[in-house]
């Protein structure tokens, strides 16, 4: 026999199931599984050197991921120090680069990982005599 109490349950399970899909069908181009050719990117010049914007938006567990890969040209910043609430990684690929992590300038080369956490002061600057290339990985966790 349907009890109350269940009939009630099963209205809110369907009402909740409804919302959260309603939610994810609200959010659309979610990055699913993808793959981005290099010889495909375009490189957008900048006043610093180029920009290859790979991905950015959200994912099933993300409110946002953005991919960007930039070369730098020598004895330039990518920008002044700052900081943000998302979190980061950079990858070096190519060139001599000091950056700004922890309070400290830190010379790195090819194939250093920076992670830059949430709001913590960062700068990134090339020292080399020829153009830094690195992969940025931003991530920006759902809203609680």
């Amino acid at each position: 026999m349907l009890r109350v109490r269940d009939a009630v349950i099963a209205v809110a399970a369907a009402l909740i199931g409804g919302s959260v899909v309603a939610v994810v069908q609200a959010q659309p181009n979610l990055i699913g599984p993808s793959v981005y050719d290099w010889t495909k990117m375009s490189a957008t010049a900048t006043p610093h050197g180029t920009h290859r914007q790979v991905m950015r938006g959200p994912t099933k567990a993300l409110a946002e991921l953005e991919v960007h890969v930039t070369t730098l040209n020598p004895g330039l910043s990518s920008h002044a120090p700052h900081t943000h609430e998302n979190e980061e990684l950079v990858i070096i690929r190519e060139g001599t680069v000091e950056v700004l992590n922890d309070g400290a300038w830190k010379r790195l080369g090819p194939g250093s990982i920076i992670f830059n956490a949430s709001n913590s002061p960062h700068a990134l600057r090339n020292v080399g005599s020829n153009p830094a290339v690195y992969d940025v990985v931003n991530w920006t966790p759902p809203k609680r």
